[in-house]
């Protein structure tokens, strides 16, 4: 790769597990709300303006349904990947996400629910993949179509930190967050 590689992070728009609260992962049946088509809708005029080379998303049903408004505005193909997912949750996906604050273990970067992924298990994994992605660029501009947890594990790895250090913040249902991989 001869400069840096240009990251355009969209996060899906609001599903219906967002909307009622509860603790989504990698539940993958889960839609957009009214909501989430338009924020996904916001999303792929402003992807259409920085211009991408390439569209990548997440397998997973909500970022899908983001994706296609993308691909529409841009003219791109999506192709999907799991290496794109939401951190797993395992047995605590489906529930209420204010019941879990005190089940989470949320500054422990090792610790998993019951058939989950920990925090360093999503930062390995995005990490990866970024690896990939940067040793064999699809376009110097690639968009992708993701999570809130896989974007600020992107930029806890973008930046050279571990996963202790991710941002605390989740970008917003239907943001686009830019990051440059450097080769």
């Amino acid at each position: 790769m001869a400069g840096p590689l240009t990251l355009l992070l969209v996060r899906h728009g609001q599903s219906e597990w967002n909307a009622a609260g509860l603790m989504q992962g990698q539940t993958p049946h889960v839609p957009l709300t009214a909501l989430g088509r338009a924020q996904a809708a916001t999303a792929a005029r402003e992807l259409a303006a920085a211009r991408p080379g390439a569209l990548i998303s997440s397998d997973l049903l909500r970022a899908l349904q983001t994706a296609e408004p993308c691909a529409r505005s841009t003219g791109l193909p999506i192709t999907t990947t799991p290496m794109l997912r939401e951190q797993g949750y395992g047995v605590l996906e489906g529930r209420p996400s204010r019941e879990l604050w005190n089940v989470v273990d949320w500054t422990d970067p090792e610790w998993a629910a019951d058939g989950g992924e920990s925090l360093a298990q999503l930062h390995r994994r995005v990490s990866v993949y970024l690896d990939q992605l940067a040793a064999d660029p699809p376009a110097d501009v690639v968009a992708l179509v993701t999570h809130g947890d896989t974007i600020r594990a992107a930029q806890a790895v973008a930046g050279g930190l571990g996963p202790e250090a991710m941002p605390a913040v989740t970008p917003p249902n239907g943001s686009v967050t830019r990051l440059q991989l450097l080769s």
